[in-house]
């Protein structure tokens, strides 16, 4: 057994090893990781708790990828993009799509070794992405018959698929939110959703979209009160899969490079279940973080 486990242990080292090495460029001495190997080879570290990335030619010549900002317009001047263009315009690649992320120069230092290389191996991976969200709002059921108006919060979280390539306006999102009940309004719920969102406005900052649940489960408490006082209240439990066909809008706004703030305005109208008949009240705001 301690055997098998030295040999394991080796094994790791030498990986480990293998796939990471100290260079010298420049005035630095640094550790890289080898992501792609080929007759261009991208290389990356984390310094400073911020992602670098380097391309390695076939003659071993070494430039970093950097993205400064212009100290006067306070743009991003994407030199990056210049470095990759000059290294690879000859087979026809272009670089506007090119975002500085390890996802993103994986895939294009892999379709350029693919192209001028055809015994390299490589399979695209997939164009699909994920964002994840949580947030917290204030809600009158509008769904609901709600006599008085009384507004409650609820919570939940959102977690949507969309694909990078043509498609990238469409989404599948799955939907969980909870509704508490208040004094005023003795009604909660748990909602599990399924639904179709489309980008109306898809920009790297912005997004402005609608959204249609196209089918709930949800999960109901409610109490209610006799017409005779003396007798009190009674409560009621129920559950019911539905679809409704539930339409709202959202909106996410970019803040950090992976994370948005979340505005929405959920439950504005169902087309195939009645509406409580008091203005659609039901705004939420969260955060949402690419995954």
């Amino acid at each position: 057994m301690r055997k098998f486990l030295l040999l394991i242990t080796f094994i790791t080292f030498s990986l480990s090893a293998q796939a990471q090495q100290t260079y010298t460029i420049g005035d630095e001495t640094l550790e890289l990781k080898t992501e792609v190997e080929g007759n261009l080879d991208l290389l990356w570290t984390i310094d400073n708790s911020q992602y670098r990335y380097f391309v390695r030619t076939k003659d071993g010549s070494i430039q970093e990828l950097v993205n400064t900002k212009n100290p006067d317009t306070r743009k991003y001047q994407e030199e990056y993009k210049a470095v990759l263009f000059h290294l690879t315009s000859e087979y026809g690649l272009t670089t506007d799509k090119v975002n500085l992320t390890l996802y993103s120069l994986k895939e294009f230092i892999n379709k350029y070794n693919s192209t001028t290389d055809l015994n390299y191996d490589y399979e695209s991976r997939s164009k699909l992405q994920s964002r994840l969200g949580v947030f917290g709002g204030i809600t009158n059921q509008p769904l609901v018959d709600n006599p008085d108006n009384k507004t409650a919060p609820f919570f939940g979280a959102d977690f949507e698929v969309f694909s990078k390539t043509k498609l990238q306006r469409h989404a599948l999102f799955f939907q969980a939110r909870h509704s508490l009940q208040s004094d005023e309004f003795k009604y909660s719920s748990t909602q599990l959703s399924i639904g179709y969102r489309f980008r109306f406005v898809n920009q790297a900052t912005f997004n402005f979209y609608g959204n249609l649940k196209i089918a709930t489960f949800d999960f109901i408490h409610a109490e209610y009160a006799f017409d005779d006082p003396s007798l009190g209240s009674y409560s009621e439990n129920s559950s019911a899969l539905q679809v409704p066909f539930i339409l709202g809008v959202g909106a996410d706004i970019k803040v950090t490079k992976n994370g948005y703030i979340m505005l929405a305005y959920h439950d504005i109208y169902a087309l195939f279940v009645d509406n409580g008949g008091n203005f659609p009240i039901d705004f939420a705001i969260g955060f949402k973080l690419d995954l």
